[in-house]
């Protein structure tokens, strides 16, 4: 569904997306990693059409982001990070004027149907002024899918929302699978690229610096991790099981010791040296 080759841009003499080569499937969730900056919004804005590239191609359910990005877009859902919806309208007037605008055939019943689904079927007849911002994230997303596409793209779905909200997201995203979905979610969230990628791709400074499922990234790594409290901080040593880590901890004499199963975010110290600053 996706296929994009040395795709890039620049804004000035800074490079936000530096030669990205993805294929994304059908069906599949796929989460973009990584820090604030690390030119994930950007890539979405680009394979979205609402950003031309600077060099190289994509190809969105088959069509070129460039020369066919009207195709592209007919194809696609996309929900940005920030809320776009009408205030002014109720939650049922949002979603009918989006089936409208793509000449959808008695788009009511779909509109109630996405209601149910998202769990504010209740609140329809309200105004989104008066949603909670769970509510209305939960409505952009279900706005996103109203006219049936076949790849869904999602910014920072769960961004400021409490535990409780996001995993409800959560809920609503794993069946979106189910109905053979592509999406592709952008995320600074470890957890939530763990909980719900069946494929992540780690970016930082613009570069995908890995691609893989979660538990391959983290086990390249080393299974397991050892922190200790060192003179210049904590110290981060892996291994690949947890008897090699508990071997080497019994021979360790400084603080905080601690063993536990490593994590994407402890893929991504190994592979950018850097922390990961959320």
């Amino acid at each position: 569904m996706i296929h994009a080759k040395s795709l890039s841009r620049s804004f000035g003499d800074r490079v936000a997306v530096d030669a990205l080569n993805l294929d994304v499937a059908r069906g599949e969730v796929f989460g973009l990693l990584g820090p604030n900056g690390a030119g994930k919004t950007t890539t979405v804005r680009m394979l979205t059409t609402l950003l031309r590239p600077s060099g190289g191609s994509a190809q969105v359910s088959g069509f070129d982001i460039t020369a066919a990005a009207s195709s592209v877009r007919r194809s696609i859902g996309y929900a940005p990070q920030e809320i776009n919806l009408d205030r002014d309208l109720t939650g049922f007037q949002n979603l009918l004027l989006h089936g409208m605008y793509h000449g959808m055939k008695g788009p009511r019943n779909r509109c109630l149907e996405l209601l149910r689904w998202a769990q504010i079927e209740t609140h329809c007849n309200d105004p989104v002024r008066t949603y909670s911002g769970g509510m209305q994230r939960r409505l952009q997303i279900a706005r996103s899918v109203m006219h049936e596409p076949a790849m869904l793209f999602l910014d920072e779905p769960t961004v400021g929302l409490d535990p409780q909200i996001r995993r409800t997201i959560w809920e609503l995203i794993r069946t979106l699978k189910l109905r053979n979905i592509g999406v592709v979610l952008t995320t600074h969230y470890i957890e939530e690229a763990e909980a719900l990628c069946s494929r992540v791709g780690i970016m930082n400074r613009g570069r995908l610096i890995a691609c893989d499922t979660p538990q391959r990234l983290t086990q390249d790594v080393g299974a397991w991790v050892v922190e200790t409290q060192g003179e210049s901080g904590m110290d981060y040593r892996h291994f690949d099981d947890h008897e090699s880590a508990v071997t080497f901890a019994k021979g360790v004499e400084r603080r905080a010791l601690r063993i536990r199963p490593a994590t994407l975010e402890d893929a991504f110290i190994r592979l950018s040296g850097e922390r990961f600053a959320q």
